[in-house]
């Protein structure tokens, strides 16, 4: 057999055996079960206050950040 043949044969073997890992990788993802959304978190809708205050100058800025 010439060196071509021998690349070609080699070539097509590694792509079956990458096809199989990936079909039964998404096999076993797929026996998990059915799929649940992330839980929602409740910090993620408060806002939080911040308070500067001024040097020389009594009085504080305070900003709502969302």
């Amino acid at each position: 057999m010439d060196r071509g043949k021998i690349v070609a044969i080699i070539t097509g073997a590694v792509s079956i055996i990458l096809a199989l890992g990936y079909l039964l990788l998404v096999q076993l993802l797929d026996f998990r079960g059915e799929m649940k959304p992330a839980p929602m978190s409740e910090s993620s809708h408060q806002s939080s206050v911040v308070a500067y205050i001024l040097p020389g100058n009594a009085q504080a800025i305070v900003e709502k950040i969302y």
